[in-house]
């Protein structure tokens, strides 16, 4: 049963890859007051003190980013090449590097890229997302547990709501249905409102028999038309038949012929399969 995780390593959503410009200050040095200018006080730093190589990595870096989301791999490539021939000290260009290959299904220049990026900077929480969930597809599932809690216990990480879906997902996949509930469970208490979050969970807690928790889940996504999906309603179907009430069953199934005629998910609907 394939759970129904809504990113991954793939265009345009797992990449916060944009190489970061200098913006910090440098601090001037106290100095007793003159009658007179010296010349000698430090200037703010501004884009003009970047370092030519930084400048053109960070330009190659730009434009890799976009070739990467619009799904131009090999450009991307041919991009981020020379953003790490420019500079080859950002751990950036080397996560995205893991990126790209993992979409071109080299595995080995993908893992290695990954690990060049944390060698670079262990503290990378983007980098062991990206890597942690390279390893989860390779069912390498404890190695991508650990990468996603070292993830998590970088101080003040942004992305921890998404980190906890991810490996919850993982978790799924690996079947550890309890851990992958209670990591689910926290990413919907830090982002309710992620659809993701909700079907995930939704699916982890029908698999476990908690049908009316999965029914609260499922149905904030399918009470919005324009994210409810033949996969969505497919599962409210599923859990309305374990729950014993037909006319759900059928309202679902009376939704996913009229929206969704062709997909997978209404054929088996027509065909019964609950519980395949």
């Amino acid at each position: 049963m394939t759970l129904g995780f809504a990113f991954g390593i793939r265009s345009g959503v797992l990449c916060a890859l944009l190489a970061a410009a200098l913006a910090g200050l440098l601090a001037g040095c106290a100095r007793p007051l003159a009658p007179e200018f010296t010349g000698d006080s430090k200037d703010r730093v501004t884009a003009s003190d970047e370092p030519d190589a930084s400048k053109r990595a960070r330009v190659r870096m730009e434009l890799a980013a976009a070739y990467f989301g619009r799904g131009q791999m090999t450009t991307a490539l041919d991009q981020i090449k020379l953003a790490i021939g420019a500079d080859p000290t950002i751990s950036e260009a080397f996560n995205l590097r893991g990126l790209i290959y993992a979409n071109l299904g080299d595995d080995r220049l993908a893992e290695e890229s990954f690990r060049r990026a944390l060698q670079l900077n262990p503290r990378d929480a983007d980098t062991m997302q990206n890597f942690g969930y390279f390893l989860c597809q390779k069912k390498r599932y404890p190695e991508s547990t650990a990468l996603f809690d070292q993830a998590l216990a970088v101080p003040r990480y942004a992305d921890a709501s998404r980190t906890l879906l991810t490996k919850g997902v993982c978790l799924a996949f690996a079947g550890q249905l309890a851990e992958s509930e209670a990591s689910l469970v926290r990413s919907y208490e830090m982002d309710p409102s992620n659809p993701s979050t909700a079907v995930n969970l939704s699916e982890v807690l029908y698999r476990r028999g908690d049908f009316e928790r999965a029914r609260f889940f499922v149905r904030r996504v399918n009470s919005v038309p324009a994210i409810a999906s033949a996969q969505t309603l497919w599962l409210a179907a599923r859990i309305e038949n374990r729950l014993g009430n037909r006319s759900g069953v059928d309202n679902f199934g009376d939704q996913l012929r009229r929206r969704f005629p062709d997909a997978r998910e209404t054929t088996d609907f027509n065909q019964g399969r609950f519980d395949e």
